[in-house]
């Protein structure tokens, strides 16, 4: 799949505009799903004045999707940023700083525009939180639900690769952060704000301030949802989020060998002395599918998450297994939920339960 896709964005690049560039170094793809031999994909334009008027290169680009080999049908989709007029324009670069210390005490830093905020968090890393969080942010917007995105794992921001988006957000007033818009979600993260080749070196107090500014001072318009993609264990940041924006509850993700549940037991233990609901459980990672052979492997046991969920009497949201693709996709910038699928399947599902029980 992964080769046809190069092929697919091979043949694309040769679509050049008349001001030059092409649709793929202009970074206009979006949404390039491939399976069995089916491609979907959406070409955005800057604005709608322009999108008007590429039809002839939506078609072409349709031919040159069916051009490659093994392709059966190409379906391909113009869409358009909305138009910005009489925006104040930006300063270049923003004139906030981030990182100082959190003001204002105990008050609530909740935006108002925000219906609900769901946090998902681990009780140590490499358990795949934070792909679990932009699939599952994607997954709600497809849903209809307006969706953001907070990326606040302060000190290993991954979500600016995974939702495929690195411009530096725009200040207009040194005060207010504009978000990015990524996948029909409303995303911010604090990678796109410090230099991604450097360590942030940051003691408790400059954590809680940045995550202060990231949730109160960004526009994040009306909201059904805000998922909130934390840092791993039991720290500042998790207590800033609990004590000062009263999130709606939270979902703990976890794989199911022993010692991920040990710590996951550590992260529910915080969110009941925290007194933020814990919505559910997530396996992730629970077995490997060989695609070549069929043969299922349960890498890292099997069931554990479920078992625990069970034990005290929380809501097992359900388990998700190691698949490829939903690497390569994260990799790429596109969250595999953003295409059509088995993955995004189950993702949609985990969205439709919250959506079901009123939580976004």
């Amino acid at each position: 799949m992964s080769e046809t896709r190069a092929a697919i964005l091979a043949e694309l690049s040769k679509l050049e505009l008349p001001d030059g560039g092409n649709i793929v170094s202009r970074d206009m793809v979006r949404a390039l799903g491939v399976e069995d031999g089916e491609v979907r994909f959406v070409i955005e334009a800057p604005n709608p004045d322009m999108a008007r008027q590429m039809e002839p290169l939506r078609a072409a680009a349709e031919r040159a999707a069916m051009s490659v080999a093994g392709v059966t049908k190409a379906s391909v989709a113009l869409t358009a940023h909305a138009p910005t007029a009489k925006a104040p324009p930006p300063k270049d670069p923003p004139s906030l700083k981030i990182g100082g210390h959190a003001k204002g005490g105990q008050t609530s830093i909740r935006p108002a525009t925000v219906r609900s905020i769901i946090a998902v968090a681990s009780g140590k890393g490499g358990v795949g939180k934070s792909t679990v969080s932009s699939n599952l942010a994607v997954a709600l917007a497809r849903l209809g639900r307006k969706t953001g995105l907070l990326d606040a794992d302060i000190y290993g921001p991954s979500q600016p690769r995974m939702m495929g988006k690195s411009a530096r957000p725009a200040s207009p007033d040194g005060k207010i952060i504009e978000p990015l818009h990524a996948h029909g979600v409303t995303f911010m993260s604090i990678g796109l704000m410090l230099d991604p080749d450097k360590a942030v070196v940051w003691r408790g107090p400059m954590l809680m301030g940045a995550l202060q500014q990231m949730i109160s001072q960004v526009n994040w318009g009306e909201l059904d949802v805000l998922i909130v993609d934390l840092p791993p264990g039991t720290g500042d940041v998790q207590l800033t989020l609990c004590q000062r924006a009263q999130p709606t509850g939270a979902i703990v993700v976890s794989t199911p060998q022993d010692v991920a549940l040990l710590d996951a037991r550590k992260a529910m233990d915080m969110f009941n002395t925290l007194k933020t609901p814990i919505l559910g459980l997530i396996e992730n990672m629970s077995l490997f599918h060989c695609p070549e052979c069929g043969y299922e492997a349960h890498i890292f046991g099997h069931g554990g998450v479920k078992a625990e969920a069970d034990k005290l009497g929380i809501p097992f949201l359900g388990a998700l297994p190691i698949d490829l693709d939903t690497r390569l996709a994260g990799d790429e910038g596109t969250p595999i939920a953003a295409r059509d699928g088995y993955m995004a399947d189950m993702f949609a599902q985990l969205g439709h339960r919250l959506i079901m029980g009123g939580l976004a």
